[in-house]
């Protein structure tokens, strides 16, 4: 058996292969792509013996994506992607110094694929359709997160030097594409309080807003309020920069409705999808990013518990002498735990026995948070089980064991 340790780069890889004693038997500088992939194919067949088997070339590096890693599984070899904190610690046996080199975390990697092989987890076999699901899921949520951090450097701009415009658009919502029109035909508070009704009423037309009258007269008596004034070179800095970030907004809401298109049509795609849509809270954008983390490899998740572990729902004990404690996770995959705390959420009106199951966290005096941490947990195992049954949630079956309290 070959244990490769790989410290992957943006440009390379440097990679040691080690027997099964540890003993080092090369360690190279690989470039990225076919030819470094070639490269690494060579230095397994020199080591390996006569026509080595793939399955006994085992493979750790600190990723689970991208063109090469897919190439390693496709080779047939055992891939391990490992937490860099892990490799971190583990690292730690060597010495306390904390010095770090490439080829020192390719020799960690190898060691730890040789010796804690039991404790890691392996690359999932997902699926090209899962796959593709988890790329658009994660782009589509990606810049929604950057969209939320460009306006609240709209708002923070507009705070210091034209507080009158948060004021006139919080009816509109200022990320609306009506709202950031307006600010970019009028940035500074001189040239907006000259916007007459009808200007104002054409955009709102524009973009089929109702009550336009009414809108339009306060948007304009909001514009025309007096306020304090900062000089006009100053204002006029502002005013380019704050339409700057709302041309960004309006590219970003453009490409994101663009996405959304995407993650539903791939993710209606994967069989898997009646079975996430049957759940409670769950709807397509939901679901494929609760698919996207969790992957589609049957054999990943041994049991209910293994998956919530890996979602972040299940609680964390830590005990010690007399201590004894109880607490949340937070070190988890927080794209996965964002999806199932909103489905969770979502799943108090739609399922009458989440309700149920909710109010009886709430009763024992467990906080919001930690009551819909708990739901999530629950929901999560059901989940589960439909998955591995391939059946759809059904509501009855999924509470029976909680509609009615158990004897004391």
């Amino acid at each position: 058996m070959l244990l490769i340790g790989d410290d992957w780069a943006e440009d390379h890889h440097d990679v040691e292969i080690q027997d099964e004693t540890g003993r080092k038997l090369a360690a190279a500088n690989l470039p990225e792509g076919v030819a470094g992939m070639a490269k690494l194919h060579e230095l397994v067949a020199r080591h390996g013996g006569e026509s080595p088997d793939p399955g006994k070339v085992v493979v750790g590096i600190e990723t689970d994506r991208g063109s090469w890693v897919q190439a390693l599984i496709a080779s047939g070899y055992q891939v391990y992607a490992i937490n860099p904190r892990q490799v971190a610690r583990f690292k730690e046996r060597y010495a306390s110094s904390g010095a770090k080199s490439d080829k020192g975390d390719a020799h960690a990697l190898a060691d730890m694929v040789r010796i804690d092989r039991d404790q890691l987890r392996p690359v999932a076999g997902d699926s090209d359709a899962a796959q593709a699901v988890k790329v658009v899921a994660c782009a589509h949520q990606t810049l929604m997160r950057e969209r939320t951090r460009t306006f609240q450097r709209l708002r923070s701009t507009l705070r210091e030097y034209f507080p009158g415009a948060l004021t006139a658009y919080a009816d509109l919502t200022l990320t609306s594409a009506d709202a950031l029109e307006l600010l970019i035909k009028a940035p500074a508070p001189a040239t907006a309080a000259k916007l007459t009704r009808t200007q104002i009423t054409t955009v709102l037309a524009r973009h089929r807003r109702r009550n336009r009258d009414t809108k339009a007269a306060t948007v304009q008596a909001a514009l025309r309020e007096r306020q304090l004034a900062l000089p006009d070179q100053v204002t006029a800095a502002y005013a380019a920069t704050a339409t700057a970030h709302a041309r960004l907004i309006i590219a970003l809401n453009e490409q994101i409705a663009e996405l959304e298109e995407q993650v539903k049509a791939h993710f209606l795609k994967h069989p898997d999808a009646e079975i996430y849509l049957s759940m409670p809270g769950i709807a397509e954008i939901t679901g494929a990013r609760v698919l996207a983390e969790f992957g589609d490899d049957p054999d990943r998740y041994a049991s209910a518990k293994a998956r919530k572990n890996y979602a972040g729902t299940s609680p964390v004990t830590r005990a010690s002498g007399k201590s004894h404690t109880v607490k949340a996770r937070y070190v988890r995959n927080n794209r996965l735990a964002d999806a199932l705390q909103s489905q969770a959420f979502s799943a108090l009106r739609a399922s009458p026995g989440a309700r149920r199951y909710y109010d009886k966290q709430r009763a024992r005096e467990l906080g919001y948070n930690p009551a819909l941490r708990q739901l999530g947990n629950r929901l999560v195992g059901i989940l589960h089980g439909c998955l591995k049954t391939r059946t759809p949630y059904d509501e009855a079956t999924a509470w029976s064991h909680h509609a009615y309290p158990h004897p004391a």
